[in-house]
């Protein structure tokens, strides 16, 4: 309901941004877009064609350029970047946090991150730097430096005293992380904690000891399930020595959950997320083009499976009008296997330890499936074509290939991820290639044995 909400909403923002524009009305447009979340502006931005686009960018508060950047997908902030100013972009870039800097600063042209790293203090610096060490879709890539740290000595109250003398703290801080001299994580301290208990206390009396911190390296994938698993808001981010590095916010999680989502989807059709949906029509089909011939080949590879038969075809007319059903059934049979162990690895629930239960599962579930839409296509193509032997052949074809899809939909992902390619950029273009030879061999293979 929520997200439905949502889309509902950037649907009116985009109308009425669309209608001023026609009008002309460029003072009102002005006007609605810093109304707007950078957030929302970055989603309006990328919804709107090349032209409306610049005009719209150009009329963006300049306080509000680098969170605008950091909101639009990669395409996109590229083209907005190329509009900029080297002023206007090293102002952007001084207004945003830490890791936030992180994401776009390779976007940005050499001459501005010079200026940019120039102007920052020592300290920022070394936290910006602590955070482009790590790979971006790692821990450490996504974590802020900006944390607040307590020693296990001290009590309550001067930790109170401590965060009264500070005057404000990091957003989405529920907890302080307890180290060592060494800057080494011993566990949390509850902000609810600091009020509630008996000032006199310890800290290390009322911390939280046995708090697993995150390691730097771990893929944020794991990072995102970590905090879905714990209900965390925050978790501390460490070093191979256990030393404090930095902090990861439920907000920076959810980015990640968005983007894995969008690339899911995005890749099995092989493309990508980060592409810009009103890109130039010349980039745009060169991007497609190579996906279109990986699938021509596939699909070729099946006609020639055809080829192998047309004799048969030749005589027996009927064939050739059943054959899409068998392809079919067994398409859509593979399909709905791979998205479900495609959507369990992503998950973590499928791995090396469980796969075989899963296979052998898929393949009952193929082969009962199999078994009773092979009666009922049986049963119609006798009727349709006064043949018996027509139904038993297509019958036993259709058991065969949904055997087959389900052993593919199970296989498939598993091996693609063995090899380090993502399973969900090409497994649904071989699952299909698989589907339409063994379905188009078994069938007319069998057609060629009994009825010739």
């Amino acid at each position: 309901m929520a997200e439905n909400q949502e889309q509902h909403k950037s649907q009116k923002h985009l109308q009425r941004f669309s209608e001023a524009l026609e009008s002309g009305r460029l003072i009102t447009i002005r006007q609605m877009v810093n109304e707007l979340h950078p957030a929302e502006i970055g989603h309006l931005l990328e919804s709107l064609p090349p032209n409306e686009r610049e005009l719209v960018w150009e009329m963006v508060d300049a306080e509000k350029d680098g969170d605008v950047l950091r909101n639009v997908n990669d395409d996109v902030r590229a083209k907005l970047i190329r509009q900029m100013e080297t002023d206007e972009l090293v102002a952007a870039a001084e207004s945003l946090d830490t890791d936030d800097l992180a994401d776009i600063l390779q976007d940005l042209p050499d001459m501005v991150i010079h200026q940019v790293l120039q102007s920052m203090g020592e300290q920022d610096r070394f936290r910006l730097e602590a955070v482009l060490s790590f790979p971006e879709d790692t821990a450490g890539g996504l974590m802020n430096i900006d944390t607040v740290t307590v020693r296990p000595n001290v009590t309550l109250d001067v930790v109170l005293r401590y965060l009264r003398l500070r005057g404000e703290l990091p957003e989405m801080t529920d907890h302080l992380f307890v180290v060592n001299r060494n800057d080494r994580f011993l566990g949390l301290l509850s902000i609810a904690d600091i009020v509630t208990k008996d000032p006199g206390l310890v800290v290390g009396q009322v911390m939280v000891h046995d708090f697993e911190p995150i390691p730097a390296d771990m893929p944020e994938k794991e990072v995102a399930g970590l905090f879905e698993k714990r209900d965390l808001i925050t978790a501390p981010v460490v070093d191979d020595d256990g030393r404090l590095l930095g902090r990861i916010t439920i907000d920076d999680v959810v980015d990640v959950i968005r983007d894995e989502a969008e690339h899911s989807i995005m890749s099995m059709a092989g493309l990508d997320e980060e592409d810009d949906i009103f890109a130039p029509v010349v980039v745009s089909s060169r991007r497609r083009g190579i996906w279109l011939g990986i699938n021509l080949i596939t699909a070729l590879i099946a006609s020639w499976v055809i080829g192998l038969f047309d004799a048969t075809i030749e005589q027996v007319v009927a064939l050739a009008v059943l054959m899409p059903i068998v392809a079919s059934m067994g398409g859509i049979a593979g399909s709905q296997t791979l998205t479900l162990v495609i959507r369990g690895m992503a998950l973590g629930h499928i791995g090396q330890a469980n796969a075989r239960h899963i296979l052998t599962k898929e393949l009952a579930v193929g082969a009962l499936n199999g078994l009773l839409w092979a009666f009922v296509v049986a049963v119609v193509a006798t009727l349709w074509f006064e043949n018996y032997m027509i139904g038993v052949i297509i019958g036993a074809a259709m058991v065969i290939n949904l055997v087959a899809a389900a052993l593919a939909g199970a296989t498939i992902p598993l091996l693609m991820r063995k090899m380090g390619i993502d399973p969900a950029l090409s497994s649904s273009v071989v699952l299909t290639t698989v589907t339409d030879v063994v379905g188009f061999f078994a069938f007319l293979g069998l057609a060629t044995l009994v009825l010739l």
